[in-house]
């Protein structure tokens, strides 16, 4: 039989490797003589594209979940894939340029740079990710204005409102066009109005190709995204696609 090559017609014709593949993932927390099971033997394939929304209870270890695929936290047993690397056998040096070049976050905090203004908070990952001071600050004056914040490009982030500041952290998660992005209730300090503009946005995102693996406790939130993951105790409960979700 002969091997299919890249210069093959028939190459490339199968579905895409998953962006994110876990397998056995367990995490425990430890303070003196007692321990806490977060994610127990936790398996989870994302292919290009998706829109997860992983939901439970307060506790489940949704957050704890989020962390450990992205790398944030370490992990006690299992790998983690993360566009062609296992993040987890990686020197932390690695592992950072990594996460700046393949990965954008969208916490529930913001995490901006209080000093910072918002273009120099965006184009920070920009820089950590090799990109010439030149080439950061176009991209991320060019993302804030597509995301309609030009006119705040100088402006700090308690110059901001909560609307503004959040949108100030989704350019800086997308500016870099990563791979995935991961958030983290991304719109827990905002109001409802505010929330729904900043899914709107990141819904968009999504269209336009983006993978997102979102963590939320809002059934409203969860119910937009092609697909819904569950944990409760620390393990899948649930995975289920959406038909209902926006295309």
């Amino acid at each position: 039989m002969t091997a299919v090559t890249a210069d093959d017609p028939g190459a490339g014709t199968g579905p895409p490797p998953p962006i994110l593949s876990a397998r056995g993932v367990r995490k425990t927390y430890r303070s003196g003589v007692e321990s806490v099971e977060a994610l127990d033997g936790v398996d989870l394939e994302v292919a290009p594209g998706e829109f997860v929304a992983v939901m439970g209870p307060s506790g489940s270890g949704k957050t704890t979940l989020l962390n450990c695929l992205s790398g944030l936290d370490e992990i006690d047993e299992g790998t983690v894939v993360v566009d062609g690397e296992a993040i987890h056998e990686l020197s932390d040096v690695r592992r950072t340029r990594h996460r700046a070049a393949s990965m954008g976050f969208v916490f529930q905090a913001f995490n901006l740079i209080p000093v910072f203004t918002a273009v120099e908070n965006v184009e920070l990952p920009l820089l950590l990710a090799g990109r010439s001071p030149r080439q950061a600050r176009a991209r991320a004056q060019e993302t804030l204005e597509r995301l309609g914040l030009g006119h705040r490009l100088r402006h700090r982030p308690p110059e901001l409102s909560g609307g503004e500041q959040q949108r100030v952290t989704v350019a800086r998660a997308i500016a870099g066009a990563p791979k995935v992005v991961w958030a983290d209730e991304p719109t827990g300090n905002l109001d409802t109005e505010t929330a729904a503009g900043v899914m709107s946005l990141l819904t968009d995102l999504h269209r336009e190709g983006l993978t997102l693996l979102l963590v939320t406790h809002d059934e409203a939130i969860g119910a937009a995204a092609g697909r819904r993951v569950v944990v409760r105790d620390g393990r899948i409960v649930q995975d289920e696609r959406q038909g209902s979700a926006p295309a």
